[in-house]
């Protein structure tokens, strides 16, 4: 079969071209312009220039394609016009499925994410049936993505299947940006976390998150999501696996959610409207982080027969990839051994 792959360049759907080619199917990616070079061209795939918000270019990217996978999107807790991410999030959502639609493309997978999902409450695990409104999420990254799925679910019919998938915090090799969740084991490796607010996140693979939509598309019930994940862990347990895995001596320290809060407002000032960058403490994220959203993944394991590699084979795959791409100075400390001291870490 022949897949067109939105969002071609980035973290997530790199992993599901490389799952696509390996399962032996042809692949046409769309890339916007001036952003070939950053495709993965260790894969034979076919490149389609365009963008999500051009019809035209999607119009000729969609000829001959018999699946879609739409990964393309803003994924940031800072937006320097918000107006943006709602763009490329929503209207692009509804533009590549209405062109797929008109094309005869019979079945699409939508790329959401887990904060779409409503807090259960404490102690509760959330499920594909924990549907949030428009004012229960915080910030526009997730009322953009609620709002991309409620469009992908209108166009879903007799003559264009719709499945969405939403993964959980994506973790392991190929994150070039890196992603918000790369960045954790990014500062990690680096020393370069301020702290940890007592929140926390399910883990999962992004090699494990590509086969999912995959299966998504072979197996998935037309007009349902699936959660795709791995381990609820605290952003505590995450660190001590981090250490785990690596032998590396970190120990950050939980900072109340109020001082995180206060740091945040300051950095947003300085970062965000003085030095217009994205703050090193988006403002958003911390409210996201309010109430760590833990889930359940029955759902994908019972309809799909979806199983992902336990999250500390993600995060070690994670900071290997960083360690070997340049992106840390840090030494992975083999076997069971553990740093010395902090002047053998320094001298990494």
């Amino acid at each position: 079969m022949k897949f067109l792959v939105t969002g071609a360049t980035g973290f997530v759907g790199s992993a599901i071209i490389r799952e696509l080619v390996r399962r032996g199917h042809s692949v046409r990616a769309l890339v916007r312009p001036g952003s070939a070079q950053r495709l993965d061209h260790s894969h034979a795939v076919e490149v389609a220039t365009g963008d999500v918000t051009d019809s035209e270019s999607l119009n000729t990217a969609m000829a001959g394609i018999s699946g879609v996978f739409h990964i393309a999107a803003v994924y940031s807790y800072w937006h320097r016009d918000p107006s943006e991410t709602y763009q490329v999030n929503v209207d692009g959502t509804v533009n590549v499925l209405r062109v797929a639609q008109q094309n005869g493309v019979p079945r699409a997978v939508l790329t959401s994410t887990v904060a779409t999902l409503k807090w259960p409450g404490h102690g509760q695990l959330a499920d594909e049936d924990s549907v949030a409104t428009l004012d229960e999420l915080p910030g526009h990254y997730k009322q953009s993505k609620l709002l991309a799925e409620q469009a992908a679910l209108d166009f879903n019919g007799a003559d264009l299947e719709v499945v969405i998938t939403n993964p959980t915090a994506p973790f392991g090799p190929g994150d070039a940006r890196p992603t918000p969740t790369g960045r954790i084991v990014l500062e990690f490796l680096n020393r370069r976390f301020p702290g940890y607010v007592s929140s926390g996140v399910n883990v999962c693979d992004v090699d494990d998150v590509a086969i999912g939509h995959v299966l998504a598309f072979e197996k998935g019930r037309a007009g349902e999501r699936y959660i795709l994940g791995s381990e609820n862990l605290t952003l505590r347990e995450v660190y001590e696996t981090l250490g785990e895995v690596t032998g590396l001596n970190r120990r950050p320290l939980r900072v109340p959610m109020v001082l995180a809060k206060a740091a945040g407002a300051v950095d947003s000032i300085i970062e965000g409207r003085l030095l217009r960058r994205e703050p090193y403490i988006p403002l958003e994220g911390l409210r996201v982080a309010e109430h760590p959203l833990f889930v359940g993944c029955s759902k994908a394991k019972s309809e799909l027969g979806f199983n992902a590699r336990p999250a500390a084979e993600a995060l070690r795959r994670s900071a290997e990839w960083f360690i070997a791409n340049g992106y840390s100075r840090a030494r992975i400390v083999a076997g069971n051994q553990t740093e010395r001291d902090d002047e053998a870490e320094a001298s990494a």
